[in-house]
C-alpha cells in the first residue's frame, strides 16, 4: 500500500513544499536510526546513474530503477538501518513507474530524484555520520 504522502509529492506538489518537508522529517529519523552517509550515497551513486540515463533511453532508466528495489532490499538485510530509505524510495519508485503518459513519468521522476537528493541534504544537515 503507497503513502499518500509519497503520492501526492512524486504526482501533485508542485512547488516542492511537502517534498521538503517530508524529506527533513525522513532525514531526522534516519539520524536517530545511525544511517551513515556512505549507505545512502551507495544508493545514491546508482539514482545518479539512472538519472544520466534517463535522458537517452527512458524505459530501460525505469527498468533499472526498479531493479534498485531488490538492490535496496539487499542492502536492508545486511544494514538494517536501510529500511526506513528503502521503503520510502520504493514507494516513490512504485509511483514513478505507474504513470504511463511519457511526459508525466519524467515529471515524476524528477520530483523522485529531487526527494532523494532533499534527503540526502537533510541527512548530512541533521548529523548524519559518514
Amino acid at each position: 500500500m503507497s503513502d499518500p504522502i509519497i503520492e501526492n509529492i512524486i504526482t501533485k506538489d508542485e512547488d516542492g513544499s511537502e517534498l521538503v518537508q517530508f524529506a527533513e522529517k525522513t532525514a531526522d529519523l534516519l539520524v536517530k536510526n545511525n544511517l551513515r552517509n556512505t549507505q545512502i550515497r551507495n544508493i545514491f551513486t546508482e539514482v545518479r546513474k539512472i538519472g544520466a540515463m534517463h535522458g537517452q533511453d527512458p524505459s530501460a532508466a525505469i527498468r533499472r530503477l526498479q531493479m534498485l528495489k531488490p538492490k535496496m532490499a539487499y542492502q536492508v538485510a545486511r544494514q538494517p538501518q536501510v529500511k526506513l530509505l528503502k521503503d520510502v524510495l520504493s514507494d516513490a519508485i512504485d509511483q514513478v513507474v505507474k504513470i504511463q503518459d511519457p511526459d508525466a513519468q519524467e515529471k515524476a521522476f524528477e520530483k523522485f530524484l529531487e526527494l532523494f537528493e532533499a534527503i540526502l541534504a537533510y541527512h548530512k544537515a541533521k548529523g548524519g555520520k559518514n
